[in-house]
């Protein structure tokens, strides 16, 4: 008996452990704290409103961000929700016992751009999405021309917004870089036609009487001229003569006779040119983005500055080729923003400025929009540039005298010709695989000659770099 009451006594303290720690275990699962409630999403459009009730009197109301969403109490159970922008706040209603969230999202609704559109192209599913500085143009439209309307209108409607035009087009190629293939040709021809005839006598005279008549064409020099007649009288003949005469110009026709010391310069001159100037620049623009060229260089031009007395600054002037354009893609259709300009030095329009000799640009410059499939070309010729002058050069009353007048006179002629042809094709490409990269043209010799390498030198071979060529198989 003695034996039995420990072990009882042994249990009867382990069964009160159990229960005691049942009722712990109970009591905690009590106080755990249940799972929060989901929280309720009240939907909205922007621009739009509408009322949450409550089953409570409220207190107090709280939203995270006004500018998307605002709360006013209105009646004592009732809020006026107003949508502004897009976008999910939080909305926290207190009681005087209870409290309750709710997530506002506001989502964007049908902008006054987007029923205009839809009002202006029936049919077509176009979605106008306005966030921040920019205008998102989303879905399918038809053709290209509905595309490029639809960005024309949002783009004068929004015109302090970027718009990015993302509408898709049936069969609509997926590239958005284009090549533009432009070819540069200019012709220019220049005729110029001189006639005059200038008089003179020798430095010793006739009868020792010296004259010359030279209306705008040079006659000869004389240095150190002497001469010796058989007599004094007109027209005797010249026994000795020493002397060296002095040329301007070798496009002449000179005529001079010792007997009578009478000469005659005549200058008849007829000169044509012609020039051609050929440039083919390509450029890669992306869609929507602006490309340019130059092929020229800049000429240095002095600015006086105003602040400091004799200073002067330099400032670098562009001139020769430009191409500027800008590429809208629209499925398979490319319209085209182009700006060619071509300008060239002018130094007899120049200006002298503090002992500067700075030339005019003469500058051709064509800007149009044009529309084009890909692989199409389009010209831009037309561009011409005509000069004709005429300059004559007399002595008043000789001049107008019959027949002989015209010994008094020079006529000069000048006419050029200057035409620019501009052709443009642009395409739509690419990037290339790595399989697809061609070969870079190489030369079939090596570009450093074999002969005096160290390694053919060497016993052996040099190693993989200097080491001599491999015999060919079959030997």
């Amino acid at each position: 008996m003695s034996l039995l009451r420990p072990v009882r006594l042994v249990l009867h303290t382990c069964g009160a452990m159990i229960v005691l720690l049942g009722a712990v275990s109970t009591a905690a699962a009590q106080q755990a704290p249940a799972p929060a409630p989901a929280i309720e999403k009240v939907p909205l459009t922007a621009g739009r409103s509408t009322v949450l009730m409550t089953d409570f009197d409220i207190t107090r109301v709280a939203v995270t961000d006004p500018a998307i969403a605002d709360a006013t109490v209105v009646q004592p159970r009732e809020v006026l929700i107003d949508g502004k922008m897009p976008g999910t706040v939080s909305l926290i209603i207190w009681g005087a016992a209870e409290r309750r969230q709710y997530d506002l999202v506001v989502e964007p609704g049908v902008s006054t751009l987007e029923q205009r559109l839809q009002a202006l192209f029936p049919g077509e599913d176009i979605r106008v999405t306005a966030t921040g500085d920019a205008v998102i143009l989303a879905g399918r439209v038809s053709s290209n021309d509905v595309s490029l309307r639809v960005a024309e209108i949002a783009t004068a409607t929004a015109s302090k917004a970027k718009v990015v035009n993302m509408l898709q087009l049936p069969g609509g190629s997926g590239s958005q870089q284009v090549l533009l293939k432009v070819r540069f040709a200019e012709v220019s021809r220049r005729a110029l036609t001189e006639v005059g005839v200038s008089l003179f006598t020798s430095p010793t005279g006739i009868n020792n009487t010296i004259a010359r008549v030279s209306p705008g064409t040079a006659a000869p020099n004389f240095d150190s001229l002497t001469a010796t007649k058989a007599s004094s009288s007109f027209g005797a003949d010249v026994t000795s003569a020493t002397g060296e005469f002095t040329f301007g110009d070798f496009l002449n026709i000179f005529l001079f006779s010792q007997k009578y010391d009478l000469g005659a310069m005549i200058r008849a001159l007829r000169d044509r040119g012609l020039f051609q100037s050929l440039a083919e620049p390509n450029l890669i623009a992306y869609n929507g983005q602006e490309a340019s060229f130059l092929a020229g260089g800049e000429i240095p031009i002095p600015v006086v500055q105003g602040g400091t007395v004799g200073a002067v600054s330099i400032q670098y002037k562009e001139y020769g080729i430009r191409l500027n354009f800008t590429p809208t893609v629209a499925g398979d259709t490319i319209r085209l923003h182009v700006r060619p300009e071509v300008s060239t030095l002018d130094f007899p329009n120049g200006i002298l400025l503090s002992g500067f000799r700075i030339p005019a640009l003469a500058t051709r410059r064509g800007e149009t929009d044009v529309e084009l499939r890909d692989g199409q070309t389009f010209a831009m010729a037309g561009l011409l540039n005509n000069l004709s002058q005429d300059a004559v050069q007399e002595i008043p009353g000789l001049a107008r005298l019959p027949i002989i007048g015209h010994l008094f006179r020079t006529k000069s002629e000048r006419a050029e010709q200057t035409e620019l042809l501009v052709l443009i094709t642009p395409q739509l490409v690419r990037p290339l695989n790595p399989d697809e990269v061609p070969p870079l043209p190489t030369l079939e010799q090596r570009f450093l000659p074999r002969p005096g390498d160290i390694g053919r030198d060497i016993q052996g071979g040099g190693g993989t770099v200097d080491g001599p060529d491999a015999a060919p198989q079959g030997r």
